[in-house]
């Protein structure tokens, strides 16, 4: 269903705007976090990289892909619409790795010296930040146009849907913090990432707004969901967990996923 905007004031369209930039602006929130908290060693960093990958996989596979799924059944039949759900779901991973085939990889760590190993670890970790960022930007731009239209629809409704999201996004923000960081060294900038990463929430709820409103449809959320689940996945799997593993202990990065996942999962009972 599709919400009219020129059915509603000013203030109604102010208070949604706002709502969407509380949610999206919590991501900022977890930058601060990283910034306080004391980031001494290696085993904070494959902790914190494990914790990204298990906030990234249960949202992936517990919400996005089965909303996606149910969403795209209703409005396509039971035959077409799982299968418009997985093209969509692994045309996403086919997206992320092709815009990864376009960054160059880095020298095998055990064919350069002990100056250069540290400098591929340092690109790999900044790459892993830029992706994780850009993951969550796609990921938070949908879910800009949806906070927006909920809050249209129920301003009751979207102060539950945003403080749920607002949950979601701090972690998210303390994962693209942690890994800039320790690339560039550089509290500033890392801080920087986590916080323009939130700001495709706002984002999206402008361009829903004033262009894609009209075009808007449960269908195409069902298939842009569907591919952010993808992307996730793929990152998860490709850049943070085989991080995880270099800069910390298995256990470590087991812990971090189990957390991650356990974290999201409690913020989705409670809202």
């Amino acid at each position: 269903m599709i919400i009219h905007l020129s059915n509603y004031g000013l203030n109604e369209i102010l208070l949604a705007f706002a709502l969407t930039l509380i949610a999206g602006l919590s991501t900022a929130i977890g930058g601060l976090i990283a910034l306080f908290a004391k980031q001494t060693n290696k085993q904070f960093l494959s902790i914190t990289l494990g914790f990204s990958a298990g906030v990234m996989i249960y949202v992936s596979f517990v919400e996005l892909f089965f909303t996606a799924n149910n969403t795209l059944t209703i409005e396509l039949g039971n035959n077409l619409g799982p299968w418009i759900n997985l093209l969509s779901f692994f045309g996403g991973m086919g997206l992320i790795a092709l815009i990864d085939n376009f960054i160059p990889e880095v020298s095998n760590p055990h064919e350069v010296h002990d100056a250069d190993t540290k400098s591929n670890r340092d690109y790999n970790l900044l790459r892993v930040g830029v992706f994780t960022a850009l993951a969550i930007a796609i990921h938070n731009f949908p879910e800009g146009i949806a906070t927006f239209m909920a809050s249209l629809s129920s301003p009751t409704l979207a102060i539950g849907v945003t403080i749920a999201i607002a949950l979601h996004n701090i972690p998210e923000g303390i994962s693209v913090y942690v890994p800039v960081y320790y690339a560039t060294g550089s509290k500033k900038k890392a801080f920087m990432y986590s916080f323009l990463s939130g700001l495709a929430e706002p984002l999206g709820a402008i361009i829903g707004f004033l262009v894609l409103q009209p075009f808007l449809s449960n269908t195409l959320f069902g298939i842009i969901f569907a591919a952010v689940a993808g992307i996730m996945v793929y990152i998860s799997l490709d850049e943070l967990l085989p991080t995880a593993h270099e800069y910390g202990q298995t256990h470590s990065a087991i812990f971090g996923i189990i957390a991650g996942m356990a974290v999201m999962a409690v913020s989705m009972l409670l809202f």
